[in-house]
């Protein structure tokens, strides 16, 4: 979104807008023009020409020739689909139901109180439902395909749209603006939630007083693991041993293992850790910068002197981890496993490699950074669950580098590679993945978000958001994607479909953005309608069947002139780089998850921060937001919710 970091729910763009990394790495702008140069067309059905001369601030500096659909090719979807626009309320395709599952401040723990608006409580907060939920999955109970659980991350609060009676929304009066109890609260929503469900009649239901039930937030005890665990840079005056620490922090995308745990991702958590002049006078500033620390957009400082710098000085190191948590023991331990590295994670899409070994791709979501990939040292025992507990703790991490001429490679993070000689060691080098990504000569994303992995084919679907910060006084021919406002999606196949190599090919899939605008550049399919094309892609799924769905995250009637929503995308045949609307959020609201039950007859999606300003100057309050959904009751404000959708009289969703 386009407003101002000072107006509340822009925060968090604004620090993605803000590029922390200063390397001298090739961006993939500088790849992909030097490719187009060279090959002029990207392979398949899709064909872009490029703009030389400087365009407007919305339009990518590339025009479109658009591929015409073959007669009578079938598309994968089936459904009709939603007219794009904007308004207070969501809306699905014909002949499905959208129902509110779950809200935030609704139970989670069978003693939750009644969510009451007027009285925030960190205690009542702590048993129910937290704010802005982001990543979803769903995993069943017993091989039923009409019980499972739910594990849900909440990501950041919005306190602005939480709270009565606060005005005056500067970060500074953000931050002098929360009473002490408020402040508590917001803590107790972020982190995560685990919940039954239940389908009784074809509408799904949250099981009350499920032993299963369970809120993680920003307090709760969690074990550090891997090469990190116990490194000097780990280690605080609450915890000398390096291996404790309290909470995860704004828990964005995620996934789900093949033996049923949790993976959370904690992204932007330079925002809760305080005092500026401390981290520009420390040993520690060159990474600091590095990871935007600290970015204050919370005072949580002011209650918990571990996020403040001068206090502790290696507390933010243990946070920007993925965090694997078992759902079906409520007393487990949250491992944050270090051998995945630190930076701003998004996705954790994953497979068993076809040697056995686990693969986990990542996202650093913030412009001009990297993706990356774990992969797992021993094999994954799909026969003993327990075989599987410290799995993520030994194996290699790299980072990618894409080649002009549709190839590229993955670098390997490791104490033994030369260019790394300037880190002290291995847990060195993962809590600084992003410096030592930089020496390697990764090459620079447009902001990477999700990822996942087709379960057959082994293709990699990349969810690149956008990059607004690449200037246009470069658009040239080496050049074509200055102002990159509306993202792409890129396609990694790996050397011989084993994920475990280090050569891969890729292309773009579809640069998104307005077809009908021409200097913006999209390369959707022209079977896709007015009311289908999107910008901004975000979380991704590939459903039982193997289609791609995509979740959009920054359109709004100020930029495009829709809100977001849930896309499906062809990604095969004639009608590749097709897609098609199936659901709308409201106003101001952003579209998470996707996530689909195995039977394909539920997609469960996570709808957060509805009633965010779509003004750049006018910041929205729980007095005046642009919705109140989903309850459209007065004196409630709007609630961040997951809504399961289904086919009406049953069936596959899109079959």
């Amino acid at each position: 979104m386009t407003t101002p970091p000072d107006l509340p729910g822009a925060a968090f763009d604004a620090c993605e807008d803000t590029p922390a990394n200063q390397s001298a790495n090739p961006t993939l702008g500088d790849v992909i023009a030097e490719r187009l140069t060279r090959r002029d067309l990207i392979r398949g059905a899709l064909a872009v020409s490029v703009v030389t001369s400087t365009i407007a601030p919305l339009a990518i500096a590339s025009a479109p020739t658009r591929a015409q659909a073959a007669p009578g090719a079938s598309p994968r979807f089936a459904f009709t689909e939603v007219t794009a626009g904007s308004d207070a309320t969501h809306h699905v395709a014909e002949g499905y139901n959208a129902d509110i599952l779950i809200r935030w401040g609704d139970a989670v723990l069978p003693d939750a109180p009644a969510f009451d608006p007027l009285q925030p409580s960190a205690s009542a907060q702590e048993k129910q439902f937290g704010y802005n939920n982001d990543f979803i999955g769903f995993i069943p109970l017993d091989g039923s395909r009409d019980r499972g659980l739910l594990v849900v991350n909440h990501e950041y609060t919005n306190d602005e749209l939480m709270y009565f009676g606060l005005v005056g929304w500067t970060r500074k009066g953000k931050i002098e603006g929360l009473s002490d109890e408020q402040t508590r609260a917001s803590m107790a929503a972020h982190g995560g939630s685990i919940f039954e469900i239940a389908r009784v009649d074809g509408r799904w239901r949250v099981v009350e007083g499920s032993r299963y039930a369970r809120r993680i937030t920003a307090s709760t005890p969690m074990e550090i693991t891997g090469p990190a665990a116990g490194h000097d840079l780990m280690k605080t005056n609450a915890d000398p041993s390096g291996t404790r620490v309290l909470g995860m922090l704004n828990n964005c995308a995620g996934g789900v293992t093949p033996w049923g745990t949790w993976l959370t991702c904690e992204e932007n958590f330079n925002f809760y850790f305080a005092d500026e002049d401390a981290a520009k006078l420390s040993p520690l500033a060159k990474s600091y910068a590095r990871y935007g620390v600290p970015e204050v957009y919370y005072p949580w400082s002011r209650i918990d002197k571990r996020f403040d710098i001068a206090a502790e000085p290696n507390e933010c190191h243990r946070f920007g981890w993925v965090v694997e948590i078992d759902p079906f023991d409520p007393q487990s331990v949250p491992k944050k496993r270090t051998a995945l590295g630190r930076f701003k994670h998004e996705g954790a899409g994953n497979i068993v490699n076809k040697d056995g070994r686990f693969v986990v791709y990542q996202g650093d979501d913030q412009r001009f950074e990297y993706v990356y990939k774990f992969v797992s040292a021993g094999k994954v025992d799909l026969e003993n669950r327990s075989a599987n507990h410290d799995l993520l703790d030994t194996g290699t991490l790299y980072v990618a580098r894409f080649d002009a001429n549709g190839r590229g490679e993955w670098l390997a993070l490791e104490a033994d590679n030369p260019k790394l000689a300037a880190f002290a060691d291995q847990g060195a080098i993962l809590i600084n993945a992003r410096l030592a990504a930089d020496a390697l000569g990764a090459t620079k994303m447009d902001r990477p978000e999700d990822v996942d992995v087709h379960p057959s084919t082994g293709k990699v679907f990349l969810m690149l958001t956008n990059n607004g910060k690449r200037k246009s006084d470069e658009v040239d021919a080496a050049n074509p994607r200055a102002e990159n406002r509306f993202g792409h999606i890129i396609e990694i196949t790996p050397d011989g479909g084993d994920h475990a190599a280090t050569g891969f090919a890729w292309d773009i899939l579809v640069k998104c953005g307005d077809p009908a605008i021409a200097e913006v550049g999209a390369t959707f399919n022209a079977a896709t309608t007015a009311n289908g094309w999107f910008g901004m892609p975000d979380n991704c799924a590939i459903d039982a069947d193997g289609r791609l769905w995509i979740a959009t995250d920054g359109n709004n009637a100020q930029v495009t002139g829709r809100t977001d929503g849930l896309f499906t995308l062809e990604t095969e045949g004639a009608l590749r780089g097709t897609s098609r609307l199936f659901f709308r959020c409201p106003t101001g609201a952003e579209l998470c998850g996707p996530c689909f039950t195995p039977d394909l007859e539920t997609v469960f999606v996570a709808v957060q921060h509805p009633g965010e300003s779509e003004d750049s100057k006018t910041p929205a309050t729980a007095e005046a937001p642009t919705t109140r959904w989903p309850d459209f009751k007065d004196g409630m404000p709007p609630r961040p919710s997951i809504v399961a959708i289904t086919r009406r009289g049953g069936g596959k969703i899109a079959g």
